[in-house]
């Protein structure tokens, strides 16, 4: 005799949308290319690195790692309030969404004030990209992933605009999805930037 309750979930719009990838498809294989550019650009600083091991610690204590740390604590913090956003979405929480996605972007604009800061004070010093391999790959670095950021509060203000519209809902996040996987893939990386130039010895 077959239990009842062994038998499987019946199928709902819920449950297909528990396992699909969120957002569109497209944001994940620009996502996945610009975590590839990256991804060569840190084996490049590595085996540099492995070149001028004296050179970079030398250099590397002249980096304000308390800035860099505060930046870091600013996007994780961008991104868990870009998080409830998405949440507030699936909850057709439509004033918490616009909300938090405005937060998550006061977040972003923390970090690049933080990074303007370091950056006059190393370039008020004189230094500059031709000044050794170091900063070097210091500037190019961290200026690459500060367009990112850029890019992902220009994203993070149509978001708003459009949240503030009620355009997401339990009917249709995903754009906003979208919007905030490319935000957590804009902190993803600077946690890997972070303790690679910063910290790691």
């Amino acid at each position: 005799m077959t239990n009842m309750t062994d038998a499987p979930a019946p199928y709902s719009a819920e449950t297909a949308s528990a396992r699909r990838l969120p957002g569109d498809l497209a944001i994940w294989f620009f996502i996945l290319a610009e975590m590839l550019a990256f991804a060569v650009f840190f084996a490049a600083y590595a085996f540099a690195r492995a070149s001028h091991v004296e050179e970079f610690n030398l250099y590397q204590q002249t980096l304000d790692r308390n800035l860099g740390g505060l930046n870091t604590l600013l996007l994780i913090t961008g991104s868990w309030f870009v998080v409830r956003a998405v949440q507030a979405a699936h909850k057709d929480n439509q004033q918490a969404i616009a909300l938090n996605i405005l937060i998550g972007w006061l977040c972003g604009g923390g970090f690049l004030i933080v990074k303007v800061i370091e950056y006059s004070a190393k370039f008020g010093a004189g230094i500059s990209m031709s000044t050794n391999t170091f900063y070097m790959f210091y500037i190019s670095l961290t200026f690459f992933h500060f367009m990112h950021v850029i890019l992902g509060m220009v994203i993070l203000t149509v978001l708003w605009v459009q949240a503030r519209k009620g355009v997401y809902g339990r009917h249709d996040a995903h754009g906003l999805e979208s919007g905030a996987a490319y935000w957590h893939m804009v902190d993803l990386l600077w946690i890997v930037l972070f303790p690679l130039v910063y910290v790691m010895r």
